[in-house]
């Protein structure tokens, strides 16, 4: 457990007290139309397209909208989008804009702004990769409404990729943003979304803050989910970064907060005898925590030392140390969220039910580990993911490794993960972090486990046979060769290790009681939610 979220007992109840150590209360003019939003971590880029990390997912659900949306059913509904045609052969898609969008900066929204948002998307988004491999064109605007794609062979999945949530989400943003390179972080953002981020307020660690935009046309239908109609009943919503439990605690219990997305453990009992607070799980798939090796350098290029590590992993020894006992977790040994469709713990054939910390170090010896240096990442302001870092430096000192764990903030994190350099150039050999299960569903979303190479996702790892069974799983009709797949995917993601999975749990949320219409998800979604 983090010394931020590991205080327990007579600390986290003396934080609750009258008089306990507070931050400022925000000079707010009208309170009442303020929502403050304490997060879950710190938001460190702002750009959602360089980066899959939670965060900043959730910060571009405020500034910018999507075409498509998934329901509370997960599936695809309209949302910038009025409508879409498909030719009979399922070649040629055409996507209509809903009249009257409008950027914050006033301009409207046109489809070459579309098109420009999804071939930057579809430079970074394996998703995308795949759709843009098989299409005869990128992306292009028929005329001023309507967003055009070609394609050399169907692609039955094109709504949900288009409507994918929890990272890597295809937000859309006028052309002048979008041609930026998609390895270039933006730091303008001007977006369609319900909200307008205001950059002159914000500071990294400390605060972000957004204000209603008057221009928002929100849809007629009922929200649901990430979808329908997102009516604003706030002018404005600043987030207010509290690494500490304790503190966060008191100040939603005090009412200087009125959301906490992701709860402390350790005082979600001293919270739920609170007044005026109401406590919850903050999302039903929840999340998936893992270890990530850099597959380019030394060790862990080697496969045999990566299979020797999963020798000895116990996950609730990582599940207790980030989570605590008050959280909801559990073992999953799979590569996606445990509960979600067709998925069975292909894992247990493979990762031990009983740690072996002995033949662990026999098969490290017998894959030729010869005492080289290991650099973790290790986020100190994430509660979440700091424990898991410090639980893999302790086991790995026992099993015999040179273990360098390099204590920094998520923001460095998020930076050191996209060099590939040597580790006396500032290169790294692992990492932890989860992701939301709603991105980990199936084989197209998860790009954790694909096997793309240099062109993937941080660590880079390379399986051509993997990525043909994601394919082959992409154009299969029938459920029953869906499902054969699923596992097939699964069984050669643990021959070859590309993260190793170290358990499934469930946030908690915490929210003063005169909210209603929360919606419950990864991030404090701001639509519908009023005060009463």
């Amino acid at each position: 457990m983090s010394s931020n979220f590991g205080r327990r007992g007579l600390l986290a109840a003396a934080a609750l007290l009258p008089g306990a150590a507070m931050p400022a209360r925000p000079a707010l003019a009208q309170a009442g139309r303020v929502l403050r939003v304490v997060p879950h971590g710190n938001l460190a880029l702002l750009d959602p397209i360089v980066t899959t990390t939670s965060m900043t997912n959730g910060h571009a659900y405020h500034v910018f909208d999507v075409l498509f949306a998934l329901d509370s059913q997960y599936q695809p509904r309209p949302q910038m989008a009025a409508g879409h045609t498909v030719s009979a052969d399922r070649l040629s898609w055409e996507i209509t804009l809903r009249p009257g969008l409008r950027f914050h900066d006033g301009e409207p929204v046109l489809a070459r702004d579309c098109a420009a948002s999804l071939n930057r998307w579809a430079a970074r988004d394996s998703t995308g990769q795949m759709i843009a491999g098989i299409s005869e064109e990128p992306w292009s605007a028929a005329d001023d409404r309507t967003i055009r794609l070609r394609l050399k062979r169907p692609f039955p999945r094109l709504l949900f990729a288009l409507a994918k949530a929890g990272a890597m989400t295809p937000f859309m943003m006028p052309e002048r943003l979008a041609r930026t390179s998609p390895n270039t972080p933006l730091t303008e953002m001007v977006g369609s979304g319900p909200f307008r981020f205001l950059k002159d307020e914000f500071v990294t660690g400390t605060r972000a803050a957004y204000a209603r935009f008057e221009g928002y046309v929100p849809r007629d239908e009922p929200s649901s989910y990430f979808a329908g109609g997102k009516h604003v009943h706030f002018d404005r919503i600043e987030w207010h970064i509290i690494p500490d439990g304790t503190t966060a605690a008191a100040a939603i219990t005090r009412g200087e907060m009125d959301w906490w997305e992701a709860v402390a453990p350790d005082v979600v009992p001293l919270l739920r005898r609170s007044r005026g607070v109401t406590v919850d799980t903050a999302d039903a798939l929840g999340y998936v925590s893992f270890i990530r090796f850099n597959h380019l350098i030394p060790p862990f290029n080697n496969l045999a030392l990566r299979r020797a590590l999963m020798l000895a992993i116990n996950q609730a020894d990582y599940m207790q140390a980030a989570n605590g006992e008050h959280a909801r977790w559990q073992s999953c040994m799979a590569m996606y969220p445990c509960g979600a469709p067709q998925v069975n713990e292909i894992g247990k054939a493979f990762m031990p039910a009983t740690p072996d910390l002995a033949r662990a170090r026999d098969a490290i010896r017998a894959a030729g580990y010869a005492g080289e240096r290991v650099v973790i990442l290790n986020p100190t302001d994430y509660p979440t993911l700091a424990p898991l870092g410090e639980v893999s430096a302790d086991l790995m000192k026992r099993l015999g490794f040179n273990v360098d764990l390099q204590a920094m903030d998520q923001g460095t994190v998020l930076q050191r993960r996209l060099s590939k350099a040597p580790l006396d150039a500032g290169g790294w050999n692992m990492f932890h972090t989860w992701a939301h299960g709603l991105g980990m569903r199936d084989p197209l979303l998860n790009v954790f486990i694909q096997g793309q190479g240099e062109s993937g996702w941080p660590g880079w790892y390379s399986d051509p046979k993997l990525q043909q069974l994601v394919e082959d799983w992409t154009y299969a009709n029938e459920a029953v060769q869906s499902q054969r797949l699923m596992d097939a995917i699964q069984i050669q993601a643990f021959e070859g290790l590309p993260i190793i999975p170290l358990g499934q749990w469930y946030g908690i949320a915490a929210y003063r009681s005169n909210l209603q219409g929360v919606i419950p998800a990864t991030n404090a979604l701001p639509w519908n939610v009023r005060r009463v």
